[in-house]
């Protein structure tokens, strides 16, 4: 499929419209802020990794905006260091909140869990923009304080972290979680409805008393160290160091990250990789068991630093460029065709069960581009970008068809425009 200067056109217009029209701004409690929604329609909260791909987006577009994304978001940091998963500035959608995300709610207006820490990432890129070491110098205390609070809260005896539902991982309804949930698979809207159920059963178990800091293993319920949630986090500690340091800010903490991310991206090799099957594969740290089932998340960590070269080139050549598991018309799916649970049309009106993730494929873009796999980066980029083109900002999209599936006007298939912006031969084209 070869580049096309009116799918980058069209796609580029529908991305700037998406972030125009779910921008949200206002006051609380005398703090101006600045935020774009996933989706007005069916997400119009400030959401933590989703906020973190806008402010990526928007640093190639407009950069008071994307420092302002950032901000907002770190408004939400707290003294201990933590970071929601959800932010309700809006007073009159708490509710909804509560109702629609079976969430508890936390110091009046943040959600009680975590979501993927892209924020490291973020920061990273929207400094790069324009290099304002002030502006860097500001942000990163309350970073530092995250990651140190993620640290601190969820690593477990493996060097992992832990999740304690699906929801945190980022990739909800993914079949790799079937079996913790109780769930059997099929084949239509029935797997949505029980994995809901499940869901709201297993969080409902959690809500008595419950704390951003709980330990939440004596419930015996869901215990999970999560190769995508991992290979993000090793990844945004490479990049907290360089910047920690960058910045002038005292060295142990540039150490202290970087040591962390050497001892999270041995424990991704020690604990998930298998040999034999080339691929990577999250822990069950309530049975000790690896789960087999390959989805997109078995080929993240090619996008960590310190895995070696000869380990992400087979995750490379074995199954992200293989045409009967993730190298599709529309790659890349977020579980490998030749799973039985692969569902390419949502058919199971559940997410994260087949279609195509524009914010999976921009990081494992990026991991392919740092890996000197470039020609494959580029046909990603360009497949991605055509989909973009054709659906509109869409949740996700079929790996076959390109047909936008789940959510309209979604915020974060905007990063069409750092793929555009990378493959463009203009300067601009590197990270």
């Amino acid at each position: 499929m070869p580049r096309s200067r009116g799918q980058d056109a069209a796609a580029t217009e529908l991305a700037l419209k998406t972030l125009a029209h779910n921008r949200r701004t206002g006051t609380k409690d005398g703090f101006a802020y600045d935020f774009t929604c996933p989706s007005p329609s069916s997400y119009p909260f400030q959401w933590a990794w989703d906020s973190c791909f806008h402010a990526i987006a928007l640093a190639r577009t407009d950069i008071s905006r994307a420092r302002a994304e950032l901000e907002s978001l770190l408004h939400g940091v707290d003294a201990e260091g933590f970071l929601p998963h959800m932010l309700l500035w809006q007073d009159d959608l708490r509710v909804r909140a509560s109702q629609d995300f079976r969430m508890a709610v936390w110091d009046g207006w943040k959600s009680v869990s975590v979501a993927p820490p892209v924020l490291a990432r973020a920061i990273e890129r929207v400094h790069a923009a324009d290099e304002d070491e002030q502006w860097l110098r500001r942000v990163l205390p309350a970073a530092c304080r995250f990651y140190d609070w993620l640290h601190r809260t969820r690593r477990t005896s493996t060097a992992l972290l832990a999740i304690h539902h699906p929801d945190e991982s980022g990739l909800d309804m993914s079949p790799k979680y079937d079996a913790a949930l109780g769930l059997v698979a099929g084949t239509g809207p029935e797997v949505s409805r029980a994995w809901h159920a499940r869901m709201s059963e297993l969080l409902a178990a959690y809500r008595p008393g419950r704390r951003p800091d709980s330990d939440l293993r004596r419930h015996g319920r869901f215990h999970w160290a999560d190769v995508l949630f991992n290979s993000i986090y090793a990844d945004g500690l490479v990049r907290l160091a360089r910047m920690v340091s960058r910045a002038g800010l005292p060295a142990e903490g540039g150490r202290r990250f970087a040591e962390r991310a050497e001892q999270v991206s041995a424990a991704l090799m020690r604990e998930c990789w298998d040999a034999e099957q080339g691929c990577f594969h999250d822990l069950d740290l309530l049975t000790t068991r690896r789960e087999h089932t390959l989805t997109i998340s078995s080929l993240f960590p090619l996008i960590v630093e310190h895995v070696p070269g000869p380990v992400a080139r087979r995750v490379i050549d074995d199954h992200l460029t293989n045409p009967e598991e993730f190298w599709l018309p529309y790659p890349l799916p977020s579980v490998a065709a030749n799973e039985p649970a692969f569902d390419p049309d949502f058919t199971t009106e559940a997410i994260f069960r087949g279609s195509s993730w524009v914010n999976l494929n921009w990081y494992l873009y990026w991991g392919l581009r740092e890996r000197g796999a470039r020609e494959a980066a580029s046909v990603l980029a360009t497949r991605t970008v055509a989909a973009a083109a054709s659906a509109g900002m869409r949740e996700c999209y079929g790996p076959y068809d390109g047909e936008g599936h789940g959510a309209v006007s979604f915020g974060w298939s905007s990063l069409v425009l750092d793929l555009i912006d990378a493959e463009s031969p203009a300067p601009g084209g590197a990270q």
